[in-house]
């Protein structure tokens, strides 16, 4: 898991590869894999991301949720 962040995807709130998969061709870090027709974010490149959001942007919304771990809750 990442130090510093949690990368999610809602599976209710995900279109899915086959109908959207822009968090893959977005993700300037590859963060995201395909398993099967849905994305998942990979947890040992999860420090790798940037947080541009280029994949909040392009997905539906609510489909992928950053965590940043190190915010006091």
């Amino acid at each position: 898991m990442g130090v510093f962040i949690k990368v999610e995807i809602d599976s209710g709130e995900c279109a899915g590869i086959d109908d959207c998969g822009q968090c893959i061709r977005v993700c300037p870090v590859n963060i995201f894999i395909k398993n099967d027709d849905m994305p998942v974010a990979v947890e040992e490149n999860e420090d790798e991301c940037t947080l541009c959001e280029l994949c909040i942007e392009a997905c539906h919304p609510r489909a992928v949720i950053i965590h940043k771990l190190y915010e006091s809750k």
